[in-house]
């Protein structure tokens, strides 16, 4: 056999083997849909690390879950690719990786957390007409600039607060009335500096009186000097709004000192909703209330993730089902714009009804960006748990209102 016929057959063969594998996996051979690169925006280093990664978690999650459920099915099955950006915790961080982002290729972003950042890092966004989502940033001024690129998923300082204050009054009216004073400690930036404006103003018109406002730096390494101020005011109802290095650190230091208000009812508080703070500072986290984002217990894929998260040893956050739930949200939309293209996800995000988030929420309603249906929950520690006392179509147990001596 001579060398050139033994190449032909060999050619031949290895044609024929390459025909068998193709029939046998057609996915082989089959063009692949490009991936869509997604991009996430949280806090990993810095002062507001731990919400970061909590909400790194989430999102992780939400890309893992839609990926293994098909993709997106309109691009023919395309994966989502998460790029991730550190914001470092300050707005120049967020910009920094927003840039980056940009020049990757990401189709959208979601996060940023902090007011600050999201203010800053959906400002850069609007720039190249990238979609936005934030996932917490609370300060209303993020949804009031006209930027058509920007959309919050929950509910800003405004509802919130309104939310929180008839909440009170419920809660107030239906234990006798025994709170009539308030000290207001708040964080000093965007988010805690507006939420204490606004409920200086609205306090007094439900029957509460103001005896002290007091802001402090994040990060705050010592809370002394603002216990004694709580001390020496002596109020009934002690309304804080912090992250949670500062929250947990102003109770456990409450603690210490023995100062016992006959409530501390937290306003979108970083500690008070979160189980690092029930399960390391017991004692001090007992009867604490908060107003704050929360997961729905009535839906079973919200139950399965948080069984999910503690199962790997981390503790369970509201920033874990809100990144999910906004990541979800970004996947609907490219779904349903059927395509990356920019502005057709931003019309698809605007017009957006979707219902398939793990939220307390109906199905999303985007007006200037706000989402509509965005509601915080009231919940109280008890025990070694976080139980849901507002609204109570879905609570899971009565609020402990005077603080038990």
């Amino acid at each position: 056999m001579t060398q050139k016929t033994e190449i032909s057959r060999r050619g031949l063969l290895a044609t024929a083997a390459t025909g068998a594998a193709a029939i046998a996996m057609p996915s082989l051979v089959r063009a692949q849909a490009p991936a869509i690169k997604v991009g996430i925006l949280q806090p990993v280093t810095g002062a507001l690390a731990y919400d970061g990664q909590q909400g790194q978690i989430g999102a992780e999650a939400a890309i893992k879950a839609i990926n293994d459920a098909g993709g997106i099915k309109a691009l023919g099955g395309a994966k989502l690719e998460m790029v991730f950006g550190d914001a470092r915790s300050t707005p120049e961080g967020g910009t920094a990786e927003v840039e980056r982002m940009q020049a990757e290729g990401v189709v959208a972003v979601v996060g940023g957390f902090a007011s600050p950042i999201c203010l800053a890092a959906s400002q850069a966004a609007a720039r190249y007409d990238l979609p936005y989502i934030v996932d917490v940033g609370v300060a209303d001024s993020i949804v009031t600039r006209g930027l058509k690129n920007t959309f919050r998923f929950g509910p800003g300082f405004g509802m919130v607060t309104k939310t929180a204050l008839e909440n009170l009054a419920k809660l107030n009216e239906a234990a006798g009335k025994p709170a009539k004073t308030v000290v207001l400690v708040h964080e000093d930036g965007l988010f805690g500096s507006g939420l204490a404006k606004l409920m200086q103003a609205e306090l007094p018109k439900m029957g509460f009186e103001v005896l002290d406002t007091i802001a402090h730096p994040t990060p705050a390494r010592d809370m002394s000097n603002i216990a004694l101020q709580i001390r020496s005011k002596n109020p009934d109802l002690v309304i804080p709004s912090s992250y949670y290095g500062e929250f947990a650190l102003l109770a456990r230091t409450m603690q210490q000192q023995r100062i016992r208000p006959k409530g501390i009812y937290a306003v979108l508080n970083g500690a008070a909703s979160n189980y690092r703070f029930v399960k390391e500072f017991n004692e001090a986290a007992q009867f604490v209330m908060d107003c704050n984002h929360w997961h729905d217990p009535r839906k079973p894929v919200a139950e399965a993730l948080r069984k999910q998260v503690e199962a790997s040893g981390k503790f369970w956050t509201y920033n874990i089902p809100l990144n999910y739930s906004c990541v979800g949200l970004l996947a609907d939309a490219i779904e349903k714009a059927g395509s990356t293209d920019k502005a057709k996800v931003t019309e698809a995000l605007a017009n957006s009804t979707y219902a398939g988030h793990i939220m307390p929420y109906g199905p999303t309603k985007f007006v200037n960006g706000q989402n509509q249906g965005g509601a915080p929950v009231n919940t109280q520690i008890q025990g070694a748990d976080i139980k849901v006392i507002f609204p109570t179509d879905f609570a899971d147990a009565k609020p402990v209102f005077p603080r038990p001596a």
